[in-house]
């Protein structure tokens, strides 16, 4: 009985993976124990670095309602800490986005943080 080796099923498993190695340079996007390795990797490396992305915007949004605190007077964690007390339930991204494009606006936020504090 001839040997039978799923071609068909082996020649699409290869050309998937190397279909996904497009664009790495060298033997990484031709040979396929190379592209296997490489995919592996930079799909692990996908997942990991989403969830480093969200901290690392978290990081941007708190430097800027810092910069914007300190225009006003008051420290960030001071800032956050009267937001608390005040109930002020908007969180860092919108904080950030207010200082941004609306000072009076958030201007108007630190005055209300720093009189619950008071």
């Amino acid at each position: 009985m001839p040997r039978a080796t799923n071609a068909p099923a082996s020649r699409r498993r290869r050309k998937n993976r190397l279909k996904l190695a497009k664009g790495f340079r060298g033997s990484r996007s031709k040979l396929f124990r190379m592209a296997t390795e490489s995919v592996d990797r930079a799909q692990a490396m996908a997942y990991v670095h989403r969830k480093h992305k969200k901290r690392n915007f978290r990081n941007l949004w708190i430097v800027r309602i810092n910069a914007a605190c300190r225009m006003n007077g008051i420290s960030y964690s001071r800032f956050i800490e009267g937001c608390a007390k005040a109930g002020i339930a908007l969180n860092r991204k919108v904080l950030s986005e207010i200082a941004i494009h609306d000072p009076a606006g958030f201007t108007k936020v630190v005055e209300t943080a720093k009189a619950k504090l008071a």
